[in-house]
């Protein structure tokens, strides 16, 4: 196997696996402040796409800047769906939670296909490309790293220099004696449900900038999001990015030297191995 070729696939994978990473650390949030599994987190991607997308085609804003609006847009249909859907069973068994985040899964994909259909669209942009060697580094790919760790430093800065941010981890740590330290714990879950849901629709919007998508194609990266997780330890979002790299490496490196349809099968046997010796992640605490 030519070395130059394993190069230009890892760093092609590594460039994919920031997003990854990305959009994987929305579930994790969400699961590490409420204990909730967002089961709606694929669909909210795939309308991430599809606001990047209708923005650009329809009202001719730049992909980039029309990320800005799809990422708040994401926050508030976030916090929408906790009053709606989450708050009221947070309580509950963690069925209930999970019933819930699927009919809004359900709702989102019956009312996406009767919208879009499921014909494939994609944004026809391109910013170029850098040349080193046998290493191409797509202009489109090297923005949505730039704006992965962008964000990524944004929700660090948030969580742990911001009073607001304090609170949600105070939440997250005891809710009881955040609620006795006068922390409104549910405004507090409300916005934590709505950061989640933005980072998802952020990641689906950069995603759309180099794939073709449908409004069924989140689907395959909340499955991403779910190895993500259980590689960098469930609440834990730097361990989310790390988990997307390692991900995004995988699948540059798998079909150097196996049929591309093996990737999954890598990754979910990974998964399940990940769950049987250390299902507390690779970063996680025993």
């Amino acid at each position: 196997m030519d070395f130059r070729v394993l190069l230009a696939s890892l760093i092609d994978g590594l460039m994919l696996g920031f997003v990854y990473g990305l959009a994987a650390m929305g579930l994790t949030l969400i699961w590490g402040v409420m204990r909730v599994i967002n089961l709606a987190h694929g669909p909210i991607i795939a309308l991430g796409m599809f606001g990047v997308y209708l923005l650009f085609i329809h009202g001719g804003v730049n992909p980039y800047l029309g990320l800005l609006i799809v990422a708040f847009l994401g926050l508030l249909f976030g916090i929408l769906i906790y009053a709606l859907a989450v708050h009221r069973v947070l309580t509950a068994p963690h069925l209930s939670t999970l019933l819930a985040t699927f009919s809004v899964n359900m709702m989102i994909i019956g009312v996406g296909t009767a919208l879009f259909t499921t014909t494939p669209r994609n944004i026809d942009i391109s910013l170029g490309r850098l040349v080193f060697g046998p290493v191409v580094l797509l202009g489109t790919r090297l923005v949505a790293v730039l704006a992965a760790v962008f964000i990524t430093a944004a929700l660090y800065l948030f969580l742990y220099r911001t009073t607001l941010g304090k609170m949600v981890r105070a939440v997250a740590s005891n809710r009881a004696a955040a609620e006795l330290m006068g922390i409104p714990s549910s405004r507090v879950l409300a916005l934590s449900f709505g950061l989640g849901t933005m980072l998802a629709a952020a990641a689906g919007g950069l995603i759309a900038t180099f794939f073709p998508f449908t409004i069924l194609s989140g689907g395959t990266y909340e499955l991403k999001s779910f190895v993500i997780c259980v590689l960098g330890g469930l609440g834990n979002p730097t361990g989310a990015l790390v988990g997307g790299l390692i991900l995004g490496a995988l699948e540059g490196l798998i079909p150097t030297f196996m049929p591309v349809s093996y990737v999954p099968v890598i990754e979910f046997l990974l998964f399940v191995l990940l769950l049987l010796l250390r299902p507390q992640g690779l970063f996680g605490e025993r």
